[in-house]
């Protein structure tokens, strides 16, 4: 096991990283029975600080009452768990991963009387979709894979199983030589990527899918949202068909992982003409949050203190 940090925080306490294992009938590693969130820690003036931490464990927690699992903690607990992982592996800029899931117990698929486990990672990590990404944009398909139907399995939970379907998606578009891909709705209509959410700019007018286009209703997608608001644009949530993508003005992708990323082509098409004055607006004053020069008048930093 690669070692990325000195701890992980696992069922209360803090461990080292080689020593946070789990056993192999557990229930989650047969089923994907795991709930989990991606958080990121950014240095800031006034040293690390957390982004949107409440809001993420928040959702955590919802995405765990959907499939049963109880909790051992209380959302404050996870919370300062959180900043106490941090401290402990002395991040200034990374990743912070909680996660819950059921352990070794009864292997039938609805098994209940499993232990429940938490752990949570923190560790340094840089620009997801490579370098360059932020500032050149990156080169993205419509994958063959279609996401996750209505009634199935419920895309706005962010359950471990539900990854499935984004692995699918992810390793087409880089077998294939993108970035990433592009899923399409049951629909035919536009969905996400495979861990990014997707905001398209045309004429002016700014689109995202909506929450029924079986997104994940990300957290950085609502902060974009409202830092657009901010800045005198509205954004029109609204279902979208494929061709919007190739004729549109800007493209740009949303995620803790991806923050905000411009997508430079679509299926080999250009977008645009490679100006990206949206894009370019709504990253200054996203990343404006982490230097100062964005008030956090929305309380969204949690400091490390």
């Amino acid at each position: 096991m690669t070692k990325r940090a000195d701890h992980i925080w696992m069922d209360g306490s803090l461990r080292r990283w080689e020593d946070a294992t789990v056993h192999v009938m557990s229930h989650a590693l047969h089923y994907g029975s795991s709930v989990f969130e991606g958080i990121r820690v950014y240095e800031t003036p006034d040293g690390p600080a957390v982004f949107r931490l409440e809001d993420h464990i928040a959702r955590l927690f919802k995405s765990a009452r959907l499939y049963r699992i109880e909790w051992p903690y209380t959302q404050e607990e996870l919370v300062e768990a959180c900043r106490e992982t941090v401290r402990a592996n002395g991040i200034k800029c990374g990743y912070i991963r909680p996660l819950a899931f059921r352990g070794a117990g009864p292997i039938g698929v609805c098994a209940r009387d499993t232990p429940i486990h938490v752990i949570i990672a923190a560790f340094p990590w840089g620009v997801y979709l490579g370098d360059g990404a932020l500032e050149n944009g990156v080169d993205v398909c419509v994958s063959s894979w279609n996401r996750l139907a209505p009634n199935t399995v419920p895309p706005g939970m962010k359950a471990g199983g539900n990854y499935l379907s984004s692995i699918l998606i992810g390793y087409e578009a880089k077998d294939r030589g993108f970035h990433e891909g592009i899923g399409l709705g049951r629909d035919g209509l536009l969905s996400e990527g495979s861990g990014e959410n997707l905001f398209l700019v045309e004429d002016g007018v700014i689109r995202t899918p909506p929450g029924a286009a079986s997104i994940l209703k990300g957290i950085t997608r609502d902060t974009a949202i409202k830092l657009l608001a901010d800045l005198g644009h509205a954004v029109i949530e609204q279902p979208l068909p494929r061709e919007a993508l190739y004729t549109c003005d800007e493209a740009f992708f949303t995620g803790t992982a991806v923050e905000i990323t411009p997508i430079r082509s679509i299926d080999g098409f250009t977008v645009g003409n490679g100006e990206r004055p949206v894009t370019r607006a709504v990253q200054k004053a996203f990343f404006g949050l982490f230097d100062g020069s964005t008030p956090d008048s929305q309380g969204w930093l949690n400091h490390i203190g």
